[in-house]
């Protein structure tokens, strides 16, 4: 309690929390969790109950996790230089995000650029091409060699893929008045701003949602229509996944400021969520490029 103590007036200490339980049960529900998942996946009885188990422990692992630090800042514990390791942090992470990412769209650029010109018989695949795949067009979109998952209709860029964008982009505007809000002290607007971004993230939600369901019934475009579905999927659910997080991320942050947890100098779990969330836009205007419009 002492060190706590001086590490809040002595910018040279760095706070040292206690040994925390934490991180070992965490790994252990993660463990249910991916086990369960792959077992699903490969139609196992229990797998589906192993995984929603997991992820259970795992939601209140991580909800009492982050609720231990919330109390060690709001004890004062959190010095500059603490501020400083976790913006270091946030800044690597946000890193691997990006890192994440680039595997997918390195995935799609790849089967794009050389693995289809090259089943159609150009360069080196001449061979291949005439011997195992004499019918192949090397046309884009493609479910591959062998019409993998049969045939299917791609979901048009300026419909639903561009509202989305349109709603993800106002998203960052508002987060950004939000942070100005904050450092403002403006309480009132802070709260209008942040919130309006939390339901443009639950409206972008159920619009892909709406997508997928438009894609699966109606364009049988499904996770088995080749190495374009795959990728889609791949691309497409995952950010879904980031923004579910970041949108989950935004609401507690709009309780915390309800609350009056932060000031306008020291507020760094609400930039890093910002942070988070103009990631997560960039990321989509890649993708929405990338995977709808070229």
């Amino acid at each position: 309690m002492a060190q706590a103590h001086a590490a809040h007036h002595d910018p040279d200490i760095y706070f040292v929390p206690h040994h925390s339980k934490w991180p070992v049960f965490a790994s252990v529900f993660l463990f249910i969790t991916m086990v369960g998942f792959a077992s699903w996946l490969n139609h196992v009885s229990w797998g589906k109950s192993a995984f929603f188990v997991g992820l259970a422990g795992l939601c209140a692992i991580l909800f009492k996790w982050f609720a231990d630090v919330i109390l060690e800042s709001l004890a004062g514990h959190y010095n500059k230089q603490v501020d400083t390791s976790f913006r270091m942090g946030m800044v690597w992470f946000i890193f691997s995000e990006v890192m994440f990412f680039a595997a997918f769209f390195g995935a799609l650029f790849y089967a794009r650029q050389f693995a289809l010109p090259w089943l159609g018989g150009e360069g080196d695949g001449v061979m291949t091409n005439a011997t195992l795949w004499p019918s192949f067009s090397a046309a884009w979109p493609s479910s591959g060699p062998g019409a993998v998952g049969g045939s299917f209709q791609t979901i048009p860029a300026w419909g639903l893929p561009l509202i989305n964008t349109l709603i993800l982009l106002t998203s960052g505007v508002t987060i950004t008045f939000a942070h100005h809000a904050l450092k403002a002290a403006h309480r009132k607007a802070l709260l209008v701003w942040l919130g309006a971004t939390v339901l443009l993230g639950c409206v972008f939600l159920f619009y892909q949602a709406e997508e997928y369901i438009h894609a699966y019934k109606e364009l049988n475009l499904t996770l088995g229509s080749g190495i374009y579905g795959s990728t889609f999927f791949m691309l497409t659910g995952f950010h879904g996944a980031h923004v579910t997080l970041g949108t989950l991320m935004l609401a507690i942050m709009w309780l915390r400021c309800a609350r009056g947890h932060f000031t306008k100098d020291q507020h760094f779990a609400f930039e890093a969520v910002a942070w988070y969330w103009h990631f997560v836009d960039v990321v989509w205007l890649g993708l929405f490029l990338f995977v709808y419009v070229v």
